[in-house]
């Protein structure tokens, strides 16, 4: 095969994803009628296709390096096409509810996802900032899609303002990385840092500047001041994008960078990472103890779990990365089936949010309730279902690596975050309330049932996860055994 077949085959899946939405684009424009409904459901075929697609590109690098992909990138793809999908499933009957239905949503989405594809493919720095833009652009439209929502309209805002200032401090970290290894290609600025450059204070500045950016899209406790309002600004159908793809995407990134072209500079900033996740989990126990509005618990519990998933890359070892990808896959499909559960909440077409409106539920929808007792049971971690697993993972990743403070942590904060995971549960079978929850569509069905069946029987079957998460991880770092 030519090497100009082995590139086109490696883009391929970009290359159609971006044309995609480009035609989805413009036939939402210069078609008069509203195919909202349609435009939708050929976005979710489009991203089943570029899945298939990239499940057939080679491994390897295009561009001199600027685009890769390997087991890892195509894993982290198959987590943000998966998200994607669950969020235009659940997005129709929702945007058609609240009277915000409109086809620039799934185009937003079709290219939020391409940017992020760049990013996690990136090779290189300039790649990496390219993708990062090219998703947060779309998402800052996205969360003030509800434009005639004061709620909506304040929450676009406030993730604008703190999304620029932290693609602000990751192009100020890129820079000073750049001006102190000399390049911005991945392989070059490893060999540059475990040279000369690896004493420079600038390159472990620069470094630090770029965690930083990353961990404010992943909401990462103390840059975690967007999470809480935005969730409950933002429509649903929005929160559940913003709670799955965007973060799972980022932290992607994150790993490959920072055990990447940083790695060599791994000890320097293996303490900072154990700051953010030990700070991370602290708040997200502490902060949801008081909500009322369960968008807002599950932005702080969002916190707390981006925690958790930090503790593998903190440990910088192959277990720990793969700790750290189930556990991501694991709270994908936590959080879409909990988001499913959300935004059924409806009494006259209109949405419920308040955590006491869901007193009776059980009584009066019994699988409902159930299925949200399942996903409050494995966010607290409690045994046998998929989320205690991921817990188990990460933890057991931390110990080996000696970080017993840690895991401690962990431990502490999941006990703490058990109470108000709990009481949805309490309110839901033992308070009594208001019946009258309108029907749910078919798409929500149909999410909230494959979320809960995955997260119930998980302990049966956890092979094909525990597989593909180990073939990730071997092909972050192909060269090394750790």
């Amino acid at each position: 095969m030519s090497a100009a077949m082995i590139m086109f085959n490696t883009m391929l899946p970009l290359l159609f994803l971006a044309i995609a939405g480009m035609i989805m684009l413009m036939s939402g424009v210069f078609t008069a009628r509203d195919h909202s409904f349609a435009i939708t459901g050929s976005a979710i075929v489009i991203l089943a296709i570029t899945a298939r697609l990239i499940f057939a590109a080679p491994d390897g690098e295009v561009f001199h390096g600027l685009y890769l992909t390997s087991d890892f990138t195509r894993f982290a793809d198959m987590l943000v096409l998966l998200g994607a999908a669950g969020a235009l499933s659940l997005s129709v009957a929702f945007n058609e509810r609240t009277g915000i239905t409109r086809f620039e949503y799934p185009v937003l989405i079709i290219f939020a996802v391409v940017g992020m594809i760049v990013l996690i493919s990136a090779g290189d720095l300039l790649t990496l900032y390219l993708g990062f833009e090219i998703m947060s652009l779309a998402l800052y439209v996205l969360a003030a899609f509800a434009r005639n929502n004061l709620r909506s309209s304040e929450a676009g805002l406030k993730y604008f303002v703190l999304g620029a200032l932290s693609s602000g401090i990751l192009l100020y970290g890129i820079s000073l990385v750049y001006g102190f290894s000399g390049t911005t290609n991945f392989e070059g600025i490893a060999r540059a840092l475990t040279g000369s450059a690896a004493a420079s204070l600038g390159s472990t500045v620069g470094i630090v500047f770029v965690l930083v950016g990353l961990a404010f899209k992943i909401s990462a406790a103390p840059f975690h001041m967007w999470t809480p309002d935005v969730y409950e600004g933002a429509p649903s159908s929005v929160t559940v994008f913003f709670a799955t793809a965007p973060k799972l995407a980022v932290f992607a990134l994150l790993l490959r960078v920072m055990l990447g072209p940083f790695g060599p500079l791994f000890m320097q900033w293996q303490d900072l990472v154990e700051i953010l996740a030990a700070t991370s989990m602290i708040v997200g126990a502490l902060g949801a103890i008081g909500q009322t509005n369960i968008k807002r618990l599950m932005g702080y519990s969002s916190i707390g779990h981006m925690g958790y998933a930090l503790m593998g890359l903190a440990a910088g070892t192959l277990m720990g990365i793969r700790a750290t990808l189930i556990y991501l896959a694991i709270y994908l499909v936590m959080s879409l089936g909990t988001f499913g559960c959300i935004i059924a909440m409806s009494r006259k077409g209109r949405p419920v949010e308040r955590i006491a409106d869901l007193a009776g539920m059980a009584s009066e929808d019994g699988r409902y309730a159930l299925v949200l007792a399942i996903m409050m049971w494995s966010m607290a971690g409690i045994p046998p279902l998929a989320g205690f697993f991921g817990k188990f993972y990460v933890f057991a990743a931390a110990i080996d690596a000696r970080l017993d403070i840690l895991a401690v942590i962990g431990i502490i904060t999941s006990t703490i975050a058990a109470f108000y995971y709990l009481r949805v549960i309490k309110v839901m079978y033992f308070d009594t309330g208001s019946p009258g929850f309108d029907r749910r569509s078919a798409g929500i069905n149909l999410v909230i049932g494959v979320s809960a069946i995955a997260i119930a029987l998980f302990v049966f079957y956890p092979a094909p996860l525990s597989t593909v998460s180990s073939l990730a991880a071997h092909a972050l770092f192909p060269s090394q055994g750790f």
